[in-house]
């Protein structure tokens, strides 16, 4: 699919026996990668797929939407040339062209879908045995996390690679920031402050022919069953660089709030426009999130945590990494392509026998996000239990473009209810 319901080194080369495929050496041969959702995202992974080995090709595409597939197809060719070997054969249009790249004779499949697609996606391409680039978040409730987590048990006991589209982790400065965090630079963490407040995104205007259902799915990201909310979506990134500050504990509870000030019109969905949400942790520290999408105001994307010992930053929109403090440091070195570095570590863990599994941390982050829609669309506190537990599924079983799309009112705090 694409943003939507289907919808970056040389390295040595693993063995692939057929017809079950085992990665249990250093090998030579071609890697066969699938791309599961065309969209922006999904064709950018799939760039960075092709870049991070030599023998690599694309093999396999699939999408809901055949407009994003070819335009997705073409521009891959236009970078990448002959390692694009997808025939008519291989293209695979509507809801269930996920199964049918895992059927075509992939070995790694990029999931790139809109969120509320990946846990069925990534459970049936652990299921088929292939490696898995999963993009975030991973889910937009607690049932579908819950799966993520059976889905990485079983990537785990089949010896494959799962690696989460979490990206800060793969950025150097970052993860020097963060090691200094958990060697004790800035002392015991008390609290973790973070944000990611910024515009807009893209909508797409109805066309004549779109049925209900079509346009909902070409404008996804407004819909909490599609996307989860931005909070989910997108902010997640800034949620998960402090659980990373955390060490990935997880907090106790969550309590907040939002709501929908200027992006008020039908066309954008049942949405919040901003959140605010502290995370409370067992020893005290508390995890305070703020995010908000709406135009002509002050943007801030960062992680700031205070420590006992000092204070260490990473902040993305100003390229600011240090910690000040009784240990100062100041990151100084070279600022890799984190997309690009994503690949380069999958691909290198398969040639080498030696799976890489993200599968419980990028659960767990993304079931924060969740616990914080949860506490802001309701305003009560959410246990970390509760929201584990939850079982409250957003969105059908099956889809169709003729299908209704779900009616859902804009959560109202007080008044939404938690299941």
């Amino acid at each position: 699919m694409t943003g939507m319901a289907l919808a970056s080194s040389v390295l040595p080369a693993v063995t692939i026996l057929h017809p079950q495929r085992s990665f249990a050496g250093i090998n030579s041969d071609t890697l066969k990668v699938g791309l599961v959702g065309c969209g922006g995202r999904g064709s950018g992974a799939a760039a960075q797929a092709l870049k991070a080995d030599p023998n690599v090709v694309l093999h396999a595409v699939g999408d809901i939407f055949k407009d994003k597939l070819d335009d997705s197809l073409n521009n891959l060719r236009k970078i990448h040339g002959d390692k694009v070997k997808v025939d008519e054969e291989h293209k695979f249009v509507g809801f269930d062209a996920y199964k049918k790249v895992l059927e075509s004779g992939v070995d790694v499949v990029i999931l790139a879908t809109p969120p509320h697609f990946r846990p069925e996606h990534l459970m049936a391409t652990v299921q088929a045995g292939k490696h898995v680039f999963c993009e975030k978040p991973m889910a937009v409730d607690a049932p579908g996390v819950r799966k993520v987590l059976e889905a990485a048990k079983i990537a785990k006991e089949k010896k494959i690679s799962l690696l989460s589209g979490f990206c800060w982790r793969f950025h150097e400065p970052k993860r020097a920031t963060f090691e200094k965090i958990q060697d004790g630079a800035i002392g015991d963490v008390l609290s973790v402050y973070n944000t990611y407040n910024t515009g807009t995104v893209w909508s797409h205007p109805r066309k004549p022919g779109w049925t209900d259902a079509e346009y909902v799915f070409r404008n996804w990201y407004y819909y909490t069953w599609l996307s989860g909310d931005h909070l989910v979506e997108q902010a997640i990134h800034s949620v998960d660089m402090m659980s990373w500050a955390f060490g990935d504990k997880m907090p106790l509870s969550a309590a907040g709030t939002g709501g929908r000030q200027v992006r008020t019109e039908p066309i954008y969905g049942n949405i919040y426009d901003h959140f605010a949400i502290t995370y409370e942790y067992e020893d005290g520290a508390k995890g305070f999130h703020f995010s908000r999408q709406q135009v002509n105001c002050e943007g801030s994307y960062m992680c700031e945590a205070l420590g006992t010992k000092g204070r260490a930053v990473a902040n993305v929109s100003r390229n600011v990494h240090e910690i000040t403090g009784r240990k100062k440091w100041k990151y100084s070195g070279v600022a890799n392509d984190m997309y690009q570095t994503e690949h380069d570590e999958l691909f290198a863990a398969i040639r080498k026998g030696e799976p890489i599994n993200q599968g419980e941390y990028m659960a767990n982050s993304t079931l924060l996000g969740i616990m914080g829609r949860m506490a802001a669309y309701t305003g009560r506190r959410i246990t970390w239990d509760e929201a584990m537990n939850s079982t409250e599924k957003l969105g059908p079983d099956t889809y169709s473009f003729d299908m209704t799309p779900p009616i859902v009112e804009v959560a109202r705090p007080g008044i939404t209810s938690f299941s």
